[in-house]
C-alpha cells in the first residue's frame, strides 16, 4: 500500500493525490481506507469491506482513444434504406441473380421489407446523406458511422466483393449498359448490366471520388465519418473468388480462385479439396458458419491477403479518403485462432493508428471484450453487454431481438446496476468513453418496438404487430439514459422518427421522409443539445445515487460540474429524494431542471429544486425522466 497525501477540501470532501510512474505493464489500483481499526476498499465495485481483485481501476500506459469520439453523438445509417439522392444508379430488377433469385429494384419506397430481403433494393446512397447532412448536422450528430459501403451484391454488404471499392449502386454509374439477367437466366456470367457497373473502373473510380466528396462535406460540418469494415470473410461474388463468373468476363482482372488453381489468390481461401482435378469450379472453400456465399478468409496461409488487408485498413484512413476509423464486423472470428485473431488486430492498430493517430477502431463483440481492449488492439466495442441488454431489459423486459419477455427484469434496479458494474469493470475508462452505446442496430429489433412487449419476428407476426401498442414515454426515457450515460451515443437512423420494427430484416425499413414523428426528432434534438452542451455528459464520473424497483437514479460529476439523472420506470407516480452530496452537489444549493419527460410528452423549461442536508427531493410521474443541473452555470 502507498500513503496518499491530502491536498484540498471542499464541501463534504477531502481529496488526495499520489505521484506515482508507470512503467510498461498494466497498472492495476484500488483505494484503502482505514479509520478506528476499520479498513473498506473501493474500486469500480464501489465502497466494500473485502476487496475484489475484478473491479480495481486500470491504467495501461500508452494507451488512449481519440478526443473526438469520447461521448460523441453518433448516427448508424443503413445506405440502402436512408436516402435516395440518384436514381441513376438503383439496382435494376433481374441485373443479377443473388441467392437463389433475381435482384429486385423496389418502387415504393414505404413498403415494409420483405421476409427474404437481402437482394431487395430501395436505392438509398452516398448522393442521399450528402443531401441530408444539414438534417443531420441539425439534429446535433457528430458522427456518421455507414453499414459497409464497399462493391457487394447485397443491401447489407457484409459479404464483400471489392475492398478497393465503393459500389457504383451507391455512389456513379458513369458507364452504364448491357443486359439484365433474361427470363429463366441462370448465371451471373449473362449479367452484362451488373458486370459493367461494378467491375469497369470509371464506375469504381468515380464513386470512390464520391466518397471523398462525402467525407469532405462532413468534416466541414465538423463531423466525422466511420467506416464498416468486413476483414473475417468476404463474399461469394468477390474477384477473390469469383464463384459467379463476373470477373471472368471482365477486362484487366487476375482469375478467381474458385475458377482456376492458378489463380494468384488460391492462398485467400481454404479449400477442403485442392487436388487439381478440382478445379475448375472448386465449391469446397471453407465458408463463414458454412455459408458459401460468405467464403472465410485463410489469413494463416496467406501472408499475401494479411499484407492487403491491412493496406485496405491504411487506405481508406488516409488521404484521399480520410475516414475517421472502423467499426469491425465479427472481429473476435477473425482467423482460425485466438493466437492469430491477437497478432492480427495489433497489427491492423499499428496499422491504422500509424496511418491516422486519430482513427477509431471499434469492434462489434458479444461477450467479455477484455482481452481485446488491452490497449493494443480495438479502442472499443458495440456496446451490448455494458449498454445495449442491460437498460433493454430494464425499460422493457425484453431481449434486444424481442426472442423473449421477462417480467422479473423488467424495471429490475438491482439487475441492471449489477449487470452494468460488471461489464463496465472489464474496460478502461478510455474503452468506455467511446464505446458505441445504442438502443437499436440493423442486426436487433428496433427499441420502440420492444416497448409494447410482443414477442416475435415479423414471419410470424407481420410488420404492423410491430408498430401497435408502442410506448412512447418509455422511449423518451431511455433515451435521456443513453444521452445522459458514459459512452457514445449511437442512434439508428430513423429511431428519432419514430421508426418501428422487428428483427432483421423489419428493421431494416426505411428513413419516413414527409412522415417522420416530429415531436421525437425534437425530443432528440434537445437531448442531444443538452449531452453536446455539458461536457460532464461526455467526459465525467459516474455514481448511482439510488436503486429500487422501476428505479434508477445517478449523478455525472467533472470539476464543477454536475448532472443528476433519475428514470422512473413504473406506472405509478412516486416521490423521489436522492443524495445528491454523493456526487459533489453542495448543500445550500440549488439544481435547475434541464429536461423532464412524462407519459403524454416533455418539458425543457426552467424548475428550480433546492438542495437541504445534500440531498433533493421531486415528484416523478409515471413512466418519466429528470435531468438536473447544479446551478452555478
Amino acid at each position: 500500500m502507498f500513503p496518499m497525501k491530502k491536498i484540498i477540501s471542499k464541501g463534504n470532501f477531502d481529496y488526495y493525490t499520489i505521484g506515482w510512474r508507470l512503467g510498461e505493464e498494466a497498472f492495476y489500483y484500488r483505494f484503502v481506507v482505514q479509520d478506528k481499526g476499520e479498513t473498506c476498499y473501493y474500486n469500480k465495485w464501489g465502497a466494500r469491506d473485502v476487496p475484489s481483485e475484478f473491479y480495481d481501476f486500470k491504467i495501461v500506459p500508452g494507451f488512449s482513444t481519440p478526443d473526438w469520439a469520447k461521448g460523441a453523438v453518433m448516427y448508424q445509417i443503413y445506405v440502402d434504406r436512408f436516402c435516395n439522392g440518384d436514381k441513376t444508379n438503383d439496382v435494376e430488377t433481374g441485373e443479377y441473380k443473388y441467392i437463389g433469385d433475381i435482384s429486385r429494384r423496389v418502387e415504393d419506397w414505404s413498403r415494409y421489407p420483405q421476409p427474404m430481403d437481402v437482394r431487395d433494393f430501395y436505392g438509398g446512397d452516398l448522393q442521399g446523406i450528402i443531401d441530408k447532412l444539414d438534417y443531420l448536422q441539425g439534429l446535433g450528430v457528430e458522427v456518421i458511422y455507414c453499414n459497409p459501403l464497399f462493391v457487394s451484391p447485397s443491401n447489407h454488404k457484409y459479404d464483400t466483393q471489392d475492398y478497393d471499392y465503393v459500389d457504383p449502386h451507391y455512389g456513379k454509374v458513369i458507364v452504364d449498359g448491357g443486359r439484365v439477367l433474361e427470363n429463366g437466366s441462370q448465371e451471373n456470367k449473362d449479367a452484362e448490366k451488373y458486370r459493367i457497373r461494378t467491375t469497369d473502373k470509371r464506375n469504381l473510380e468515380a464513386s470512390n471520388e464520391l466518397f471523398i466528396m462525402l467525407v469532405e462535406e462532413v468534416h466541414k460540418r465538423g463531423m466525422r465519418i466511420i467506416l464498416d469494415g468486413v476483414f473475417n470473410h468476404c463474399g461469394s461474388f468477390n474477384k477473390w473468388l469469383d464463384r459467379e463468373l463476373v470477373y471472368e468476363q471482365a477486362d484487366g482482372y487476375e482469375r478467381g480462385a474458385y475458377v482456376s488453381a492458378d489463380s494468384p489468390y488460391r492462398s485467400y481461401f481454404l479449400f477442403h479439396k485442392d487436388d487439381p482435378e478440382e478445379w475448375p469450379f472448386n465449391s469446397s472453400y471453407d465458408g463463414w458458419w458454412g455459408h458459401d456465399t460468405l467464403p472465410k478468409l485463410n489469413y494463416e496461409d496467406s501472408p499475401e491477403l494479411e499484407e492487403y488487408i491491412l493496406s485496405v485498413a491504411k487506405k481508406w484512413v488516409s488521404p484521399p479518403f480520410n475516414a475517421d476509423g472502423w467499426r469491425l464486423d465479427v472481429a473476435a472470428d477473425l482467423g482460425r485462432s485466438n493466437e492469430y485473431n491477437h497478432g492480427f488486430w495489433k497489427k491492423f492498430r499499428n496499422a491504422v493508428k500509424s496511418a491516422n493517430p486519430k482513427a477509431l477502431i471499434l469492434a462489434e463483440h458479444y461477450g467479455d471484450p477484455g482481452e481485446w481492449l488491452q490497449g493494443n488492439e480495438w479502442d472499443s466495442v458495440m456496446n451490448y453487454d455494458a449498454f445495449m441488454e442491460p437498460v433493454t431489459w430494464f425499460m422493457t423486459g425484453m431481449e434486444k431481438h424481442s426472442d423473449d419477455y421477462r417480467e422479473d427484469l423488467l424495471g429490475n434496479a438491482d439487475y441492471f446496476v449489477e449487470s452494468m458494474t460488471y461489464h463496465m469493470a472489464n474496460m478502461t475508462t478510455p474503452s468506455l468513453q467511446v464505446a458505441m452505446n445504442q438502443l437499436s442496430n440493423h442486426d436487433h429489433s428496433r427499441f420502440l418496438t420492444r416497448t409494447n412487449h410482443v414477442v416475435g419476428r415479423v414471419g410470424k407476426l407481420g410488420p404492423e404487430a410491430a408498430n401497435r401498442g408502442v410506448n412512447h414515454a418509455v422511449m423518451r426515457s431511455a433515451i435521456v439514459l443513453q444521452m445522459t450515460w458514459i459512452g457514445a451515443p449511437t442512434l439508428y437512423y430513423g429511431d428519432e422518427a419514430g421508426v418501428c420494427g422487428f428483427t432483421d430484416p423489419d428493421n431494416r425499413r426505411t428513413y419516413p421522409w414527409g412522415h417522420e414523428d416530429k415531436e421525437m426528432i425534437n425530443f432528440y434534438r434537445d437531448m442531444i443539445r443538452i449531452r453536446r452542451n455539458n461536457v460532464v455528459l461526455k467526459k465525467g464520473s459516474l455514481l448511482m445515487l439510488k436503486q429500487a424497483p422501476g428505479l434508477i437514479a445517478f449523478g455525472r460529476f467533472w470539476d464543477d460540474s454536475q448532472i443528476i439523472v433519475a428514470i422512473n420506470n413504473s406506472g405509478c407516480l412516486r416521490e423521489v429524494t436522492l443524495p445528491v452530496w454523493r456526487a459533489e452537489v453542495s448543500d445550500k444549493s440549488s439544481m435547475a431542471r434541464l429536461m423532464y419527460t412524462y407519459e403524454e410528452g416533455y418539458v425543457g423549461e426552467f424548475e428550480e429544486y433546492m438542495v437541504h442536508d445534500g440531498k433533493i427531493s421531486f415528484m416523478m410521474g409515471k413512466y418519466s425522466a429528470i435531468v438536473l443541473k447544479n446551478k452555478k452555470w
